[in-house]
């Protein structure tokens, strides 16, 4: 099976993948596992008329949660049902209710619950789904070589939606701070502690805007709409992995001339 190749880490590795990216991508969902997940699911999707028929069927199951990262909930069947029964409309629906928002994207995109739409049927459904398992399955496949190059993809692929999202500045961060590889992205991004987390959520909120305007000029995401925003932020987070990587013993005064040299 082909794996993506990174021969490197930090930036230079980062810069390999980007300009081979196409080429990387394209052999990747050429691997026979690949192309016979991609198309059962194509052939199948279509008589699933409910989230028992989806959780019911392994094989449609993996490329379903595949399709929206989360594919380490496999084996949590009666969870994921409930999820995709309950809908995303009401309140009180789980999906809703989780911060990790990739669980009502993939509640919203089959419509099974409750006042919404089942998308199952629409001649584009298998095709928009498929795409997402084979660019997430890449994603997890490069995360292999290095998780930070699997958070970048991720963000370079995420994060313009995010800042367009017709939502106010807080509402953005919340979503930040609940998708697990954004938050990773951000708070190394801006040299936070893991350990921020453990805090009260709105003073989470209060850290990561203070910080923001102090690296980016804006506590506003919605500057990531921009690609030399967006390249920033990815570049400050894969220098401060590297960083953290090789130089577990530097003092921050150090960490900090080495990002500014970089």
């Amino acid at each position: 099976m082909f794996q993506p190749i990174v021969p490197d880490v930090g930036l230079t590795g980062w810069r390999f993948l980007q300009r081979t990216y196409d080429t990387q991508f394209e052999t990747f969902t050429k691997n026979v596992s690949q192309q016979r997940d991609t198309e059962y699911f194509l052939e199948n999707i279509g008589e699933v008329t409910s989230a028992e028929d989806l959780v019911s069927d392994r094989r449609l199951l993996g490329v379903a949660l595949g399709a929206f990262g989360l594919q380490d909930d496999i084996n949590n069947r009666y969870f994921i049902q409930k999820v995709l029964d309950e809908g995303s409309v009401n309140e009180d629906a789980l999906a809703v209710r989780f911060s990790d928002p990739r669980y009502q994207e993939m509640s919203q995109a089959f419509g099974f619950g409750p006042g919404e739409f089942q998308k199952t049927g629409l001649s584009t459904f298998a095709d928009a789904i498929v795409t997402r398992f084979q660019t997430n399955s890449f994603e997890v496949a490069a995360g292999k070589q290095s998780n930070a190059m699997r958070v970048a993809l991720y963000a370079q692929r995420e994060l313009a939606d995010l800042a367009q999202m017709d939502s106010s500045v807080n509402t953005k961060w919340f979503t930040i701070m609940g998708d697990p590889p954004m938050r990773q992205l951000f708070e190394k991004a801006l040299n936070l502690p893991a350990s921020v987390g453990q805090i009260d959520i709105d003073k989470q909120l209060g850290i990561f805007k203070d910080r923001a305007s102090s690296v980016f000029g804006s506590d506003d995401p919605a500057l990531f709409a921009d690609k030399s925003a967006r390249d920033d932020v990815i570049t400050k987070f894969i220098l401060r992995d590297q960083i953290n990587a090789f130089g577990g013993g530097q003092s921050s005064n150090s960490i900090a001339l080495t990002l500014l040299q970089s």
